[in-house]
């Protein structure tokens, strides 16, 4: 049995000896520290960081939706878009993974499919950018004075 710094390199039970040791608190510990790698700049990190949290909990939305954020921060579009839309499934009237979704398809080109998501995002939620971005800004309309 050899050994490489903290973590023993045999097999258990069929599983590498670093997943065996999984359990709740490190899978805490990996969602946040795959946070910290996304916003640090280093997606594809936080995402090898989250296939483990995400194998052992598969319903965890908020692990999803992260990962979703990392695979777009990555330009990896086509598994942005299947998380995005998993998560969508779960939470239908989750505005910013509406949003998310469509910054996904406006970057793949798919422009009717980012309206759609857009004008979603910002009726479940009127913040300014969702506003914007379904074109539906207060700049555009007409002010009551008019």
């Amino acid at each position: 049995m050899s050994v490489t710094g903290p973590v023993f390199n045999h097999r258990i039970e069929g599983k590498d000896a670093r997943v065996a040791d999984r359990n709740p608190e490190t899978h805490v510990i990996d969602f946040r520290a795959a946070e910290h790698l996304l916003a640090a700049r280093d997606p594809r990190g936080a995402v090898k960081l989250l296939d483990s949290v995400i194998a052992a909990h598969p319903e965890n939305t908020a692990a999803r939706l992260l990962r979703a954020r990392a695979f777009f921060a990555a330009a990896q579009l086509r598994p942005a878009q299947l998380e995005f839309e998993l998560v969508l499934e779960r939470e239908p009237d989750n505005a910013f993974a509406h949003f998310a979704l469509a910054r996904t398809f406006e970057r793949s080109g798919l422009t009717a499919q980012a309206t759609r998501h857009f004008r979603l995002a910002a009726a479940l939620d009127p913040k300014p950018e969702y506003l914007q971005a379904a074109g539906f800004d207060s700049e555009n309309r007409e002010s009551p004075e008019n």
